[in-house]
């Protein structure tokens, strides 16, 4: 007979939260996670104190330092000294960046430039894009005023 804590079943069961959250977004075919599972799956993460959230592609470190080389310029402070309402705050994204606030949408006007706002393609790379676009998006979402 083996025994587990309360603190092993609650970490197995995170884990398997966590497993069944992944896989529901690489489905392949006709398969479809049942709503059933979908919802136990929240409610253990909720029990075990686990946030579900999507997962970024880049690293915030590095889009940091990215963005304090390539866009602090226009963009410190999440503002933008050019076209003063277009700021990099959660409201503003949501209000004016094609496709809404999202990384993708962010890597997309980063890597083509928009208006005033130049091309990023051909000097950053792909993951210096995919970084800086997690950066914005977790900034955004915290508070430019908490960014330190």
């Amino acid at each position: 007979r083996i025994y587990l804590s309360p603190t092993t079943s609650i970490m197995q069961f995170t884990i398997l939260a966590t497993l069944i959250a992944s896989a529901s977004a690489f489905t392949v075919g006709p398969f479809e996670v049942p709503t059933a599972v979908k919802a136990a799956v929240a409610g253990v993460a909720v029990t075990a104190g686990v946030a579900i959230s999507p997962a970024f592609a880049g690293d915030v470190g590095a889009g940091e330092q990215v963005f304090n080389a390539n866009c602090a310029a226009c963009h410190a402070g999440g503002q933008n000294v050019i076209m003063p309402e277009k700021t990099l705050e959660k409201d503003a994204l949501d209000q004016y960046l094609a496709g809404g606030r999202s990384e993708k949408s962010v890597m997309t006007q980063v890597t083509n430039g928009k208006n005033a706002m130049p091309a990023f393609g051909g000097r950053l790379s792909d993951e210096d894009i995919a970084n800086v676009a997690t950066y914005v998006i977790t900034t955004s979402e915290a508070g430019w005023d908490n960014d330190e």
